[in-house]
């Protein structure tokens, strides 16, 4: 049985497939999770919605129309208050292409330098879409709050994860969190760990 994830964010689809593995094994049996790097190329589309729920099941639907696979895919960014909820679904081209973390998060600091700690809170959260072949389509969403500090920290994670200190698990970034403990917490892994049955739902 398989399972495509649309995406080709290697870090990312680690995190997805070790997460879902955890929770849709025990009721479905081996599930293979494959990514976009493990099917024929198709064309993808521009994610162009304006929310985070949108851009996820535009990917889901055209990897089930390009593969007749059940396919799984996210979209997800960092919100700052001080900033009215940017980047948003614009936070992984932020500072424009080609894509850069180093550049975003450059950025993002430069955006709210004269911002005080008070006023830095920001949230990430994560859409996550499952499209399956017959039609039934659902989505959730994850949520993580915390603040964005000012200073590159860590070598864990990948995207505004060096800049985020979650509410949940102060005095760290999230790069510097073990993988579990970031699992745990994150906006894509409360995500993840509630469609997950509903996957399982699904393949049966």
């Amino acid at each position: 049985m398989k399972v495509l994830v649309a995406s080709r964010n290697a870090k990312k689809l680690e995190e997805m497939r070790r997460i879902l593995a955890e929770h849709l094994t025990e009721q479905t049996g081996v599930v293979e999770v494959v990514g976009l790097d493990d099917v024929t190329p198709f064309d993808e589309p521009v994610e162009d919605q304006s929310t985070f729920e949108g851009n996820a099941l535009l990917k889901a639907r055209a990897g089930v129309a390009a593969t007749g696979l059940p396919t799984l895919a996210d979209d997800s960014g960092l919100c700052v208050d001080a900033l009215n909820g940017m980047p948003g679904v614009l936070s992984a081209r932020w500072s424009g292409p080609p894509k850069s973390d180093d550049r975003n998060n450059e950025l993002l600091l430069a955006q709210l330098h004269d911002v005080p700690d008070e006023r830095r809170t920001a949230h990430f959260t994560c859409a996550v879409a499952v499209v399956h072949p017959d039609g039934r389509e659902l989505v959730v969403e994850g949520r993580m709050g915390g603040r964005v500090i000012r200073e590159v920290r860590g070598s864990g994670g990948f995207g505004y994860d060096v800049l985020f200190v979650a509410d949940d698990h102060p005095g760290l970034t999230t790069a510097e969190l073990s993988r579990e403990d970031k699992d745990a917490i994150s906006h894509r892994g409360r995500a993840l760990r509630e469609v997950a049955p509903l996957v399982a739902d699904l393949l049966a």
